[in-house]
């Protein structure tokens, strides 16, 4: 029978023994014996290769238990759904329902051990020998209480159960002495590392290959994944310190002792694993569909929900979807109907939880959610410990040197794992750029192989976070020319999009903005990812417009080349309006380009449809760039702005419900307006004077604004992607 703990054994692979268990309820009487018959011979099965000697003595026991259920198994043969007979106690019945808790823990135990790295293992070594001294204790017990004499034994079934009882009351705590020489070497090549001393490559083979038995690039991997899972999960009390240690010292062993063969790079990891999630939750594409349990689903969006939160009703949705629901003015509940009594969100990480645990059992990536936690690249970066450093240090040598004078398949995996190694950590971005990594990296931006140039790009990008990068980057000679190469004619999608957040990451820099819109080709090709790329894409690309915006300098350029043309188009696509609206308001303190975007139609309206439909930051950056639109094109343009029949109830709106900034530039262009004589007291009628004496109120009592003020409000304006 398949077990109704099926579902709960994933969480416990990585917490064996926490939490309570339940027998399931439908088992009683007879069926009890043949659950436990079915269970324990599951279980007998069992083989693993790390805490042998625990899971040996266990695993026999488990044997012997497996006798007696046989026996009453066979005893209650004739009718499986019947109850006890009469004469089976009830105290006995209640002991095995606890054997049956037994037998399952234990089997989680063992499960948890085989598929846990070896390292992971050894790091734990003292507290799982616990768990297994633990359940042989549980099972003294529950063995102690048995009431032996009232079953009907066969005489060498119950001879056995005797004999095991009295093992199990001597048995003592066993801990490997071989297991823990092994934890203290690793301890001893992690103290090497943190004294700037490399560890000897003899003693690393013999200890990472003869006795781990961590024997190629395969198996390094998944010893790296695994540990890195586990920072991300923190499931458990670890030293987050030590754990960052041995990964870096796993990775540096992976390169010292295995080189760069043996490796499939087709895709980057973490894209691998983005594939197989749109494959898996694909319904009915393919020869395998998956459908996502209702109650994991978003009642808005009807999607997986990335981050529950619960609000005033009691009801559940993705932060995302109730976020967008209330920012565009609803208060009342979209299940339930009721009136929201606030707008607090209140994380549910117990759904959470479970929707992790049901992606990673069908190996469905499940990120950690956005404000729900600490994410995992952070949490890397903080506990990295001196060792941990060095070792990274040591192996981003080994990378760049292979990224240097190696073939075109080792610079491709040097090129791939220095992108994962700068995902995380200012040292590590610092010390790649140090070895010389950039010039490297830059030369694959015109390889033909796909691979290499999208992780040769995204690795750049990476480094270019570290401010201090910045600069090494753009200085070096050709980088920022192969950089718009790769924007406007990259292999894949996504190193074209990668090429724009590098763009976006250096534009940072004020000094580098007039470089980046000077070189060929860099605005076309922003302008053009605008308006044809994916969402991740445009998102890339109007952030990069957004900051070449900035200077002074550029909107000629952006005006020539047809960017502010994609700007305006952007307005349209929920994605992006918010920031290209908020680049459209800083682009039009020229008069010229004001003039430009307000004689056309579709500008004037596509910034009035995001005051009506945009999120708050969006409603903002659309009425500042109207504001500033009727400031510097002139008399024709705000008349045409003021014609807009929609617009002074949407003035209303933003000075009732919209952001301060929001209220004091509707509360401008509600004067600007006011003051257009002719059809526009006729268009706008009395709400228009309503509106205007509410504008008038609302721009008194800030007396600090000055009406020369066009900053803008971009929630993503320095956010740098890590890939």
């Amino acid at each position: 029978m398949t077990s109704p703990f099926a579902f709960l054994s994933f969480r416990r692979r990585r917490s064996p023994l926490s939490g309570a268990y339940f027998v399931p309820g439908d088992l009683s009487g007879a069926a009890l014996f043949h659950a436990l018959a079915a269970l324990s011979a599951d279980v007998a099965r069992h083989s693993s290769l790390s805490q042998c000697r625990n899971a040996r003595s266990l695993v026999r026991r488990i044997r012997i238990l497996a006798v007696l259920f046989e026996f009453l198994e066979e005893s209650f043969a004739s009718s499986p759904s019947s109850p006890l007979p009469p004469w089976f106690p009830a105290s006995a019945a209640l002991c095995f329902r606890e054997l049956y808790i037994f037998v399952y823990r234990t089997k989680l135990l063992l499960d948890y051990c085989s598929q846990s790295s070896r390292l992971w293992l050894l790091l734990r070594n003292p507290q799982i020998s616990g768990n297994f001294h633990d359940l042989t204790q549980e099972l003294a017990t529950v063995l102690d209480v048995l009431p032996l004499d009232d079953l009907r034994l066969a005489a060498d079934v119950r001879e056995q159960i005797e004999l095991l009882r009295r093992e199990c009351r001597r048995s003592k705590l066993f801990v490997d002495p071989d297991d823990e020489e092994l934890c203290r070497k690793i301890f001893f090549f992690l103290g090497q590392f943190e004294t700037g001393e490399a560890p000897d490559p003899a003693e690393l083979r013999d200890t990472f290959v003869h006795r781990l038995g961590i024997r190629d690039v395969r198996a390094c991997r998944t010893e790296i994944e695994f540990l890195e899972g586990q920072i991300s999960n923190q499931e458990e009390d670890m030293d987050l310190p030590l754990v960052s240690g041995v990964i870096a010292l796993t990775r540096y062993c992976r390169f010292l002792l295995f080189g760069f063969q043996e490796m499939d790079v087709k895709k980057p990891f973490s894209d691998q694993g983005m594939t197989s999630s749109k494959r898996l939750l694909s319904q009915g594409s393919g020869s395998f569909s998956l459908t996502i349990p209702k109650d994991f689903c978003c009642p808005i969006s009807l999607d997986l929900m990335k981050d529950p939160v619960v609000v005033s009703t009691g009801q559940t949705y993705d932060r995302a979807s109730i976020t967008q629901w209330m920012e565009e003015g609803h208060r009342t509940c979209p299940n339930s109907g009721l009136t929201l009594s606030n707008s607090r969100l209140v994380p549910n990480r117990a759904l959470a939880s479970l929707i992790s645990q049901w992606c990673a059992s069908y190996g469905i990536p499940y990120g950690t959610p956005e404000g729900a936690g600490i994410p995992a690249e952070s949490t890397a970066a903080a506990c990295a410990s001196r060792a941990a450093i060095e070792a990274n240090r040591a192996t981003s040598r080994i990378l760049v040197q292979q990224l240097s004078a190696g073939s075109q398949e080792s610079k491709t995996v040097a090129a791939c794992e220095l992108r994962l190694l700068a995902k995380t950590g200012k040292e590590n971005r610092s010390f790649i750029a140090e070895a010389g990594a950039i010039p490297a990296l830059c030369r694959l931006l015109r390889s033909s192989n796909p691979v290499a140039q999208e992780n040769a790009v995204t690795a750049i990008l990476n480094i270019s976070i570290h401010d201090g990068n910045k600069s090494r980057i753009m200085d070096e000679e050709g980088c920022l020319k192969l950089i718009v190469y790769v924007l406007r004619h990259g292999l894949t999608n996504e190193a074209r999009e990668n090429a724009a957040a590098t763009l976006f990451s250096l534009s940072a820099v004020h000094d580098f903005k007039k470089m980046i819109v000077d070189e060929q080709g860099v605005v076309a090709a922003l302008a053009n990812l605008l308006m044809q790329g994916s969402s991740r894409g445009k998102k890339d690309a109007v952030m990069a417009l957004f900051n070449l915006s900035t200077h002074p300098q550029s909107w000629s350029r952006m005006l020539d080349i047809g960017a502010v043309s994609a700007l305006v188009g952007a307005l349209r696509d929920e994605c992006v309006a918010e920031e290209a609206a908020g680049a459209l308001a800083l682009l039009m303190r020229h008069p010229i380009l004001a003039q430009t975007v307000g004689s056309e139609d579709t500008a004037i309206t596509n910034l009035v449809g995001l005051m009506r439909r945009g999120t708050p930051k969006g409603k903002e950056n659309a009425v500042a760039a109207l504001q500033e639109m009727c400031r510097r094109s002139g008399l024709p343009v705000t008349q045409k702005v003021a014609r807009m029949q929609v617009l002074g109830g949407l003035i209303q709106t933003i000075l009732l419900t919209g952001t301060k900034r929001a209220r004091r530039k509707a509360a401008l262009l509600a004067r600007m307006c006011q003051r257009c004589e002719g059809p526009i007291a006729t268009t706008l009628g009395n709400e228009w004077a309503m509106n205007h004496a509410l504008a008038r109120t609302n721009s008194l009592r800030d007396s600090s604004f000055r009406s020369g003020d066009v900053s803008v409000s971009v929630s993503m304006a320095r956010q740098v992607p890590v890939l």
